[in-house]
């Protein structure tokens, strides 16, 4: 299709167009991390598939986007702004404890929100795998700003005196990197531990990254 087909405008209902195709992508969006992040998965559904179950239509989808790729990508953004949320939050209300409990708090609060439905797991680490080149382009974009946000949190722990005056890019990208994998196999049934477990582990490898060997718990 060449294009999305004009949405309707004015008022009906009480709600604004603006209102109708919130609600419309919303819907659209809810139904495609049930079915893409559960069964049948993101490559055995069909539009009439994910139509039918946010109750709208072919053509409504059409309106709001072109291809099952483009609800792919909009739902893989919205996890992982949901997670980005969780972790501002959690610095904030964590910027004046020690290193190691500011660092844990970060990272539990990350892993805390992708975790607590499996469907967003499968959604960031096992569905956008090999999409197409423009998913892989995102994924690695959204990586990247979890890099940087390792990187910022790193800087202020040296500029507080708690972590070595370094460059963290490769630390953090490796970080990032483990965290990835960890989580795509935990999700894929090839890891045996416990979630828990899961998290602890890649909680110490962020201490790592942020307070070098050597250094005194902060």
């Amino acid at each position: 299709m060449a294009g999305r087909l004009r949405a309707p405008t004015g008022r009906y209902g009480g709600k604004s167009a603006a209102q109708r195709q919130a609600e419309r992508r919303r819907r659209f969006l809810d139904a495609a991390l049930q079915l893409f992040g559960d069964t049948p998965g993101y490559r055995a559904t069909t539009v009439a598939a994910l139509s039918e179950a946010a109750g709208l239509s072919t053509r409504q989808f059409y309106e709001e986007f072109r291809t099952l790729e483009d609800v792919l990508a909009a739902l893989h953004l919205q996890v992982n702004d949901w997670a980005e949320q969780a972790v501002l939050a959690a610095a904030a209300d964590a910027r004046d404890l020690p290193l190691a409990e500011r660092a844990a708090a970060i990272f539990r609060a990350y892993a805390a929100d992708v975790t607590r439905d499996p469907r967003r797991v499968r959604i960031t680490f096992v569905e956008i795998i090999g999409v197409s080149p423009r998913l892989e382009e995102q994924r690695l974009a959204r990586r990247a700003r979890w890099v940087d946000l390792i990187r910022a949190e790193a800087e202020a722990a040296a500029e507080r005196g708690e972590a070595a005056r370094r460059d963290y890019r490769l630390a953090a990208t490796a970080f990032i990197g483990g965290v990835n994998g960890l989580l795509h196999d935990y999700s894929a049934g090839w890891v045996d531990a416990t979630l828990d477990e899961v998290v602890d582990e890649l909680v110490r490898q962020l201490l790592a990254v942020l307070r070098p060997p050597g250094r005194e718990a902060g």
